[in-house]
């Protein structure tokens, strides 16, 4: 009989019986909810906090690259952090790490705390979210994946859709340090849940080995190095120079050549020795399985058009078709509870329907809501907003198509043991995507607007101000519609 304290995979599953892996899920769904959240509901707080620092809006910005830089790279540490340690003790130092951050945000006098405090929240938020798709593909049964990553989804998308709302009114009632402050319960709640569900055991279900494989140090230089040079190139791109843009996306070049080079021996090290050496960060024998290639390329591909979007969305709102801050918010609500409420529902079909299918017309749904924006005019705001709400939940609705149905889809066609390499992999690859679409998107917007001879001017009512919002969108809809081409052989062979 196993004792109370044992917090193996088999004891919880015994004490909790069947539901144990639906309590498993939620109690990593809230920590998840609480890094989601705190990676997009500082955008709320940005204008007040550049304010009180007497900021320009380039270093305010550095609060959210700084997250997005840190979660994008400590991802690829979770498969050898499980190993290592075990679910638990991962996650919740995961949750202290979080909670700390936004508590130091909170209370900081100075800016460089706030970054700190920021990158701080990264790298334990990035480290976090490839964990449940490991925990669904793991726990649940096949004929249940798509519908716990249904219920998952829905969470998760939830905290954005709401986040930024909640977040203009903390704002307006407590200032922007309230922002930083709304993890905190989230952290606390899910603590108190890891304790009585998350195991302690690593993802196989076998005990963590503190003395396993060394961490690939070099590799993770490399990534880190190369996602840094890559992000700041892009932003160079819009507002630098051409000699540092060109020189920062070279190093970004150089250091992706590396360390493939640098993974590949040694996984073939790890072969011919398979008790010796590192395990490699990114393992690219995953990627010989054709599902698994293709969904990652869909995965880097949506980063960019959905992170770009949701940069360009407020934008174009804000100054092209004048609306203020806080309409903004009130327009996108419908469409983010329409998204949570279609991913549960997709969550469920994806048990029944290939992956491919419903990742395609997903990404139809996005294409031709970037296409329709451009038929929005001004002349009539009653039909402006209509249209806008409209368009913005087909994408939304496209979203929901995706979400649920491409991590698990990709991955099922993977070893067990290498499913933690692949949920990372996807996840940062993704990340990736997002962090270069935001800044795709500016610099498109930016070169359309000088080929306009346009200023980005709140109140602008120049004849065709809105047209280099409308190229930026095309832009998005076909790099939607090429993710398509990748989509459709996300598929089983057999599948017809």
């Amino acid at each position: 009989m196993n004792k109370p304290t044992d917090h193996s995979i088999t004891a919880l599953r015994e004490r909790h019986g069947p539901r144990y892996r639906w309590l498993l899920l939620l109690s990593v769904m809230v920590g998840t909810m609480a890094s989601v959240m705190s990676s997009t509901i500082v955008n709320v707080a940005i204008p007040d906090m550049s304010h009180h620092f007497a900021l320009g809006q380039e270093r305010a910005q550095w609060a959210t690259s700084g997250f997005m830089a840190a979660m994008t790279v400590s991802m690829l540490t979770t498969p050898w952090l499980l190993a290592r340690y075990g679910y638990r003790h991962t996650y919740t130092a995961c949750m202290w790490l979080l909670m700390a951050g936004g508590i130091a945000g909170g209370f900081a006098q100075h800016f460089p705390l706030v970054l700190a405090a920021r990158v701080a929240e990264g790298l334990a938020a990035g480290v976090v979210q490839p964990i449940p798709a490991i925990i669904i593909l793991r726990a649940f049964e096949s004929n249940e994946q798509g519908r716990a990553s249904g219920i998952f989804g829905m969470g998760v998308v939830l905290a954005p859709a709401l986040g930024p709302s909640i977040g203009g009114l903390l704002v307006d009632a407590f200032g922007w340090r309230s922002i930083f402050f709304m993890v905190v319960p989230f952290c606390l709640a899910s603590l108190w849940m890891a304790r009585r569900f998350v195991p302690t055991s690593a993802p196989g279900g076998a005990a963590a080995n503190p003395q396993g494989a060394a961490l690939d140090w070099r590799g993770l230089l490399l990534a880190s190095g190369g996602s840094l040079c890559l992000l700041n190139g892009l932003v160079e791109l819009k507002g630098g120079t051409p000699l540092t843009a060109g020189g920062l996306l070279l190093a970004a070049a150089l250091a992706l050549v590396g360390f493939v080079a640098l993974q590949r021996r040694m996984l073939l090290a790890r072969r011919h020795h398979p008790h010796q050496g590192v395990d490699p960060l990114m393992n690219l024998s995953l990627f010989r399985d054709r599902r698994f290639a293709m969904g990652s390329v869909v995965a880097f591909i949506y980063g960019i058009a959905l992170f770009g979007s949701t940069y360009l969305l407020p934008v174009y709102m804000q100054l092209g078709l004048g609306l203020s801050p806080s309409f903004v918010g009130t327009i996108l609500l419908p469409a983010g509870l329409v998204l949570a409420v279609t991913i549960a529902w997709v969550g469920r079909l994806s048990d029944r329907q290939p992956t491919h299918r419903l990742v395609s017309l997903g990404l139809l749904l996005l294409a031709t809501s970037f296409a329709l924006m451009p038929t929005i005019s001004l002349t009539d705001r009653t039909v402006t907003v209509t249209m806008l709400v409209a368009w913005a939940i087909l994408g939304r609705i496209g979203l929901g198509f995706i979400l649920p149905s491409l991590n698990t889809g990709a991955m099922r066609g993977l070893d067990r043991a290498h499913i933690p390499q692949g949920a990372s992999v996807i996840n940062f690859l993704r990340m990736l995507g997002g962090a270069a679409g935001v800044s795709l998107c500016g610099i498109v917007l930016e070169w359309r607007l000088t080929a306009h001879g346009l200023q980005l001017v709140p109140g602008n009512t120049a004849p065709g101000h809105l047209a280099p919002f409308n190229e930026t969108f095309f832009l998005l809809a076909a790099i939607c519609a090429l993710a398509v081409l990748a989509a459709w052989r996300v598929r089983d062979e057999h599948t017809h």
